[in-house]
Parts: C-alpha cells; structure tokens; sequence
C-alpha cells in the first residue's frame, strides 16, 4: 500500500518551504509623516499612518461619488485593473517567470479579453437604446459573444505557441495563475457594477459596511483585543471581530436611513440616450417609501414604543451589514492565508500602511457577489423597462408577432375584451 504521505508528496511538486522569499515591498510612507511620527513607537506609529491615509480615502470616496455614477465605475474600473496588476506580479515574483515569452503581454492581453466580454454584455443590457442608433455598434453587439470568444481564443493558441521545453510546467502555473486572478478580479468587479446599476444605495451600502466593519473591528482589537480569532491572521481578535458586528450593523441602519432619503441614490442608473449623460430620476419604488412597522411585544417595554417608521430597505440593511461582518472577513482570511502561503506581509506597497489596494479590497469582491445574488434573489422581479429596449429593437413584423401574442394571452386570462381591435 503506497503511503498516502508519499502520493501527496508526488503530486505537489513544490512544498510551501520550496517557494522562494519575496523581497518585502518598501516603505512608501510620506517623509512628511515619518517626521511627524518620529518620536511614537512602531505600533501607535501605524496607527496613525492607517488612520491619516483611511480619512484621506474616505473623503476621497465621497468626492467620486459627488461626481456621479460614470466616475464611480471608472473607480471599479481602475481598482480591479491595479488588483490583478498586483496579484499576477506576485506570481512573477514566486515563479521567477519574468523571462517566459510573451507570458507578461498574455496575461494583460487576456485581461482585455474578460473586460471587453464583460462590459459588452453590460452594454447590450443596459444601453440598448443608444445602441439602436449606431450601426457600427449593432454589428459589434450582435456578434459580441462571438468576438469575445475569437479573442480569447486568438491568446489561447499564442499561449500554446509559446511553450518551451524544460518550462512547460512553470507555464501551466502561470496560465493557471492568471485565469484564477481574472476570476477574483473581473468577474467580481463586474458584479459591483451590475449592483450599481440597480441603484447606488446597493453600491453604497455594502461597500461602506465593509469599510466600517474593517475600521471598527480593528479599532476595538487594538484598544480591547486579547482572545485570537484566528491563526492565519495573528492581529485578529474576538473582541474586534464582535466589536466591529454590532458597530457595523448599527452603522448600516443609520446610513441606509440617510440615503433612503434621496431620489440620486435609490434610482437605478440608466443612460439618457439624448442628453448622453446616466440619470438617476425615477418614483422611488417601496423599498424606500416610509412605512409604520409594530415593535414586537419583547422590546416595547424596552423602547416604549408601538410601532416605528422607517424604510423597508432598512430591514436589508440588516442582512448586508451581517454578512459583511460575519462573512465579509473571510474574504481577509483568505487573501492573509495567500500571503502566507508566498511569504510575503502585503500584495503590494501602493497605500502606506495599508499595503496594496488588494489589501483593502479582499472583502468587497466577496460583498459584491453576495449583494449581486441577494439582489437576483428577493429584490430584483421583471423590469418592464428593460423588456420594452428589447423590444423597440426589434424588425416591424416580429412587434406585430410579440403583439399579437401578447394580446391572445391578455385575452385568455379575461383582461382584454375578445372584441377589442388592435
């Protein structure tokens, strides 16, 4: 009987004591702050390097959001691209990889490939009106799926093309390295978007209670933290990670309950094909419509209170900011059990005392695929809207088909009279 030891071994061709140290990322802190700090030890030093730069960031976050939706997914945009960005060079790093040809130029030409799927979809599903108008984006539209799928497979054959001999398994982990990174990166980036789409309040929300959790929950682990929470991160305590719960669930009833309020963060993003510009005016549906709720028996003798107005959208709050508190770190368990696994404390030294943007977006793309299928699950029903695009693109006779069906159906259930003319 082979010991099962001994086929682990085989299998995995490289151990953890195999994979060669990074060279740590420099200190990009400002000379300005490192005077200013000087005198303080090492740890109130950070401190306050990650609390400047968080403030310096948040207010930051708030100036794009003032400057409206385009500029928020050029945000996403970029975040994503210096994510993989980040990633893929730590595997050139750990691989030594650098000198594989064409791997550098494949592995950005690929992220053009995703990107340009991606957002093309985005573009046929939400912009279908201005696409009517445009022959040469007709063509494009129509055929899209076809020419993402040439493209990708144009750098699949020059992948194949470039193996060389005594490194071809170097570069299956390379191939593999970049798929798995395009995965975490485009895709969820993709789904952020999409989530915007539907509204910013579904944008805004999710994303600041993983903000909030990861200030609060540090905040009170540096102040109060004794009990590890975890191994992989060392630094992590229970009292952070309850602390930081309660604050951001706390955190997410009161902002929702501010944006609730205002037609610009509610209404879902939608291109004005004649102003050219994305509008966000609608009549609020009833998830941000005021409404009388009856405080349950147990906590009216607490509150002295019957009943309580708030927003429907308030009661999902509540769901987004647990996750994001209960769930949303593992997405840091993670991306800290990668480091470990590389050696190397940061994906990067781009936010001084942070580390690299992947440092500080490890739980937002896990967030943005629990918002996107919480959304698809009990929020989003059929849009009306999005149905009439579809069908004002159509050829004459095929709306006259639609319409007649449509019409013996309404017919059969009794809505329409059988002697109405159309």
């Amino acid at each position: 009987e082979v010991d099962l030891e001994e086929r682990l071994r085989e299998l995995d061709l490289r151990s953890d004591s195999d994979i060669p140290d990074v060279p740590p990322p420099t200190d990009s802190t400002p000379e300005i702050l490192k005077r200013a700090l000087s005198g303080l030890s090492a740890r109130w030093k950070n401190w306050w390097i990650r609390g400047i730069l968080s403030l310096a960031m948040i207010s930051g976050f708030f100036l794009i959001i003032y400057l409206g939706s385009f500029m928020l997914m050029l945000l996403v945009l970029s975040i994503q691209v210096k994510c993989y960005h980040e990633i893929i060079t730590i595997g050139y790093r750990v691989y030594h990889s650098y000198d594989l040809p064409w791997f550098r130029s494949l592995s950005w030409y690929f992220l053009l490939c995703v990107n340009y799927f991606f957002y093309g979809e985005t573009v046929a599903d939400y912009f279908a009106t201005f696409v009517q108008r445009r022959e040469q984006l007709q063509f494009l539209i129509r055929y899209h799926r076809f020419i993402s799928f040439a493209l990708y497979l144009t750098g699949f054959c020059m992948f194949v093309l470039s193996l060389v001999k005594k490194h071809y398994r170097l570069q299956f982990y390379m191939f593999a390295w970049t798929h798995v990174t395009l995965l975490i990166t485009v895709t969820q980036s993709h789904l952020v978007i999409q989530n915007l789409f539907e509204g910013m309040i579904w944008f805004l929300v999710p994303i600041s209670s993983v903000i909030c959790n990861d200030i609060t929950a540090y905040i009170f682990g540096f102040f109060f933290g004794r009990t590890p929470l975890i191994k992989l991160s060392p630094k992590k305590t229970w009292e952070g990670f309850i602390g930081g719960f309660f604050s951001t669930v706390v955190f997410g009833f009161i902002f929702s309950y501010f944006l609730a309020q205002h037609q610009y963060f509610v209404c879902p993003v939608e291109y004005n094909s004649e102003t050219n510009r994305f509008v966000t005016e609608c009549e609020p549906s009833e998830l941000f419509q005021m409404k009388k709720y009856s405080v349950p028996p147990l906590l009216q003798a607490v509150l002295g209170w019957e009943t309580v107005n708030m927003y429907p959208f308030q009661m999902h709050s509540f769901a987004l900011s647990t996750f994001a508190s209960l769930i949303g770190p593992f997405g840091g368990f993670f991306a800290s059990g990668f480091k470990r696994a590389f050696k190397i404390k940061d994906f990067a030294d781009t936010i001084p005392g942070h580390g690299g943007i992947m440092d500080r977006f490890d739980c937002q793309y896990l967030m943005a695929t629990f918002v996107h299928v919480y959304i698809t699950s009990f929020i989003r029903g059929p849009n009306p809207s999005k149905l009439l695009k579809q069908l004002l693109i159509l050829q004459p006779e095929q709306q006259l088909s639609v319409y007649k069906t449509l019409k013996s159906h309404l017919v059969e259930k009794g809505i329409l009279q059988p002697s109405l003319r159309g």
